[in-house]
């Protein structure tokens, strides 16, 4: 009865974030096919989209109390990650609160980059626990693993470069804006590779349980380092708007994490009745 119970939150979690989702994304889509850059419509999306990453936040830090919260490692990953979204809501709470209460068009940096920056290291922390689990020093053996490891970072640190940073005009008094503009991309790109670096150790963890929520959680971190690189371009050659194509990709990043950490408290019931 009690897994029955867990079973039905699981698939309503599942079917209220999808929900969620598509309506919002039909919202955006009619919004994007009018070509609107500013008015209601798009400052509406903008402050309700961002609750998805609170909503998955609050999902995580539940899932994580199943596998021992702090207590496992397991448990820490999930609860990190967890911290890493709603460092995100704080961030987009922050930036709506500088955008329409101070009337600062693109607020970067600002303090809500206290809550976009810092979800890097939630992120980075929470896929080391999520390696101490699969074994990373352990497995990563074999030259091919190795080489994937290395491999990885330099490609996403050269993809950022030719595509956002190509031509930086370094303005030395505003050395904050450098360090975040140089710091993202650097962040990111660690913590993308391990996480594909624990994807490719995890197929025979656990039975290969693991994998699907890793492939989500994979994904979701792809979008956002797409989605944060191309706030600092839009940024950079100001061109960003409210409820934009970059507020779109954020909102996909979010989902997907959510729809991750659910799909990491489903293993959860897998691996404890197996």
């Amino acid at each position: 009865m009690l897994l029955g119970n867990k079973s039905l939150f699981k698939n309503i979690a599942v079917m209220f974030c999808i929900l969620f989702f598509l309506v919002l994304s039909i919202w955006w889509i009619l919004i994007y096919r009018q070509g609107l850059h500013e008015g209601p419509q798009n400052d509406a999306f903008t402050l309700i989209y961002p609750l998805m990453s609170l909503i998955g936040g609050i999902i995580g830090i539940v899932v994580s109390s199943r596998w021992g919260g702090l207590k496992s490692y397991f448990g820490s990953a999930i609860m990190f990650l967890s911290f890493g979204l709603l460092a995100q809501f704080f961030g987009q709470a922050s930036y709506a609160f500088l955008i329409y209460v101070e009337s600062i068009a693109v607020p970067y940096p600002s303090i809500g980059d206290i809550g976009y920056f810092g979800s890097i290291f939630f992120y980075i922390i929470a896929l080391i626990y999520l390696g101490k689990v699969i074994g990373v020093k352990k497995n990563l053996i074999s030259f091919h693993q190795q080489f994937l490891a290395f491999f990885i970072p330099i490609v996403l640190l050269l993809g950022s470069y030719f595509l956002f940073l190509q031509g930086y005009e370094f303005d030395w008094s505003n050395k904050l804006r450098i360090f975040l503009d140089f710091g993202y991309p650097i962040g990111q790109a660690i913590y993308v590779s391990l996480a594909i670096v624990i994807l490719i150790l995890s197929r025979n963890v656990l039975g290969g349980i693991m994998r699907k929520p890793i492939w989500f959680l994979i994904f979701a971190l792809v979008f956002q380092y797409f989605s944060d690189s191309m706030f600092l371009y839009q940024a950079g050659n100001e061109t960003w708007y409210v409820g934009g194509i970059n507020d779109y990709l954020y909102f996909i990043s979010y989902f997907i994490m959510t729809i991750s950490l659910i799909q990491f408290g489903s293993a959860f019931y897998k691996i404890k009745n197996t």
